[in-house]
């Protein structure tokens, strides 16, 4: 199923949120991107629909199995594309920002090939 980049971003932030805390509510994604609470309340119920998430009757995000996967794929290219941006010479801020857009876009054959070239260069970790 195709998720749009908004979708991808919502997975994310509550897969990082779940890694800070074992309780992740709407209120703390609105907080976590800058949303309004109507538009997380929007994406929360699309993700639902879509089988990527559950909410539970006091409110909180827990993320499906499937749902898991994709937020984990997705801030593993957050962060591989971070690390590799700033090791070109890029400054965090703008290395994070970029991956961020980047992140959602490239191909799995293209990131790929970057994880590849970083494991082989002994740049995959700090």
């Amino acid at each position: 199923m195709a998720l749009l980049e908004s979708g991808e971003m919502y997975l994310e932030t509550i897969y990082v949120l779940s890694l800070q805390s074992s309780s992740v509510r709407s209120i703390d994604v609105a907080e976590h991107l800058g949303y309004s609470k109507p538009s997380v309340s929007r994406a929360v119920g699309l993700l639902k629909k879509d089988g990527l998430l559950l909410m539970d009757e006091m409110g909180y995000l827990k993320l499906t199995e499937p749902g898991e996967e994709r937020a984990r794929r997705i801030y593993e290219r957050h962060t591989v594309l971070s690390k590799l941006l700033m090791r070109l010479g890029v400054d965090e801020e703008t290395a994070t920002e970029d991956a961020c857009r980047i992140e959602h876009y490239i191909s799995d054959k293209s990131f790929d090939a970057i994880k590849a070239h970083m494991r082989k260069y002994g740049t995959e970790s700090e």
